[in-house]
């Protein structure tokens, strides 16, 4: 079947295909003739061929739920159904104590990690960051605690006046382990002028990701696609990401994130197929040859994209949440409650062929199933 599907197109893509099968990098022009031309299921083919060689048979999973602190931030980016102003009667801004509540929420569960992520907040500085970190870090000492993206980081770092090396060893002295992913967004200067002319830029992003990086910390690495940019946006910007992970290796994760259309300022370009999804998903898998694993961010895709994207490439599903975040509910995913049991996630990866893996942040395996 595998050489019938190969066979079965143009010389030119047999060659690509196969340079994947024998392990090659894939140049840009080749990921993009790949992303032009090859028929899906050959694209599904090959991304599962790199998936089995870097996961083998295991999709993974965690226990885990988030805290955003606040949806009040200083930018408003267009693509954006979180951002509220301050005193708009949806914007929200937890105290301290509310913080701290939401994490006694699962003192008798055995999560392996809290993810914590918001808006940019005006008056909230790194310091009052490193208080939060130090404070769950005395309740949950088994936690591992994954926080702030490279955006946030970026503008409490410089209203501090810090190197963002020395940002990050303050929080990190305070209880960060790793970075989130977001914020990436997509790094073509222009199309970013047209869609966060505000926030940091890809240099920024992935400067920070390096520094983090450089101090023994882990992170993940996202990519807002399907709305206005091209595949050839898409692909510079995996390669960015790529180089970096030349460099230092620090990446855990690639999670393609979808536009989801309500609630923002370019719900008129409305929404790419699922088709589109798993092709984003097989090139991701197919190009970043130095990432180990690919994330399906099930709360963004919905469960069933989440289970097809398993035949594409991904990896990874996440995990349990426990429906708290309301990110991609606010936009419209359609999971506007957020929350999968281990039971519930073990038996999508099980139905889809895989075996099902629990682990840590890290990728440590906590269980198999």
């Amino acid at each position: 079947m595998k050489d019938l599907v190969i066979n079965n197109t143009s010389p030119e893509i047999r060659d690509i295909a196969a340079a994947v099968t024998d392990g090659k990098r894939l140049t840009p022009a080749g990921a993009l003739t790949l992303y032009r031309k090859a028929d899906l299921s050959l694209m599904a083919l090959l991304a599962t061929t790199v998936k089995r060689r870097k996961s083998g048979d295991a999709v993974f999973f965690n226990r885990n739920f988030h805290i955003e602190p606040t949806n009040i931030c200083v930018y408003n980016c267009r693509f954006c159904s979180y951002h509220k102003a301050e005193g708009d009667p949806e914007s929200w801004e937890m105290t301290e104590n509310e913080i701290l509540d939401a994490v006694h929420n699962f003192d008798d569960v055995p999560v392996t990690e809290v993810h914590i992520t918001g808006g940019v907040h005006p008056s909230r500085d790194i310091f009052y960051y490193a208080g939060i970190l130090s404070s769950i870090r005395k309740l949950r000492p088994d936690v591992s605690i994954k926080a702030y993206s490279a955006v946030e980081l970026d503008y409490m770092i410089r209203e501090a006046g810090m190197t963002y090396s020395d940002g990050i060893r303050l929080l990190h002295e305070h209880g960060l382990d790793s970075i989130p992913g977001g914020g990436a967004e997509i790094f073509d200067p222009e199309l970013r002028r047209r869609i966060c002319p505000e926030k940091a830029d890809a240099e920024t992003y992935l400067a920070i990701h390096e520094a983090a990086h450089n101090l023994g910390l882990s992170s993940n690495a996202t990519m807002l696609y399907g709305h206005a940019e091209s595949p050839e946006q898409r692909i510079d910007h995996m390669l960015r990401l790529r180089d970096l992970q030349d460099r230092t290796g620090g990446f855990n994760a690639f999670i393609p994130l979808k536009f989801r259309r309500e609630n923002n300022r370019m719900s008129d370009l409305g929404e790419v197929p699922v088709t589109e999804d798993m092709r984003n998903y097989a090139l991701s898998r197919i190009f970043l040859d130095n990432f180990s694993h690919i994330k399906a961010y099930w709360p963004a895709i919905g469960r069933n994209s989440a289970m097809m994207s398993l035949a594409f490439g991904a990896d990874d599903l996440d995990g349990t949440i426990d429906d708290t975040t309301r990110i991609y509910s606010m936009a419209g995913s359609g999971e506007n409650k957020p929350s999968l049991s281990t039971t519930e996630l073990v038996a999508m990866i099980q139905s889809a062929g895989f075996r099902a893996v629990e682990r840590d942040t890290n990728y440590n395996t906590v269980k198999e199933w």
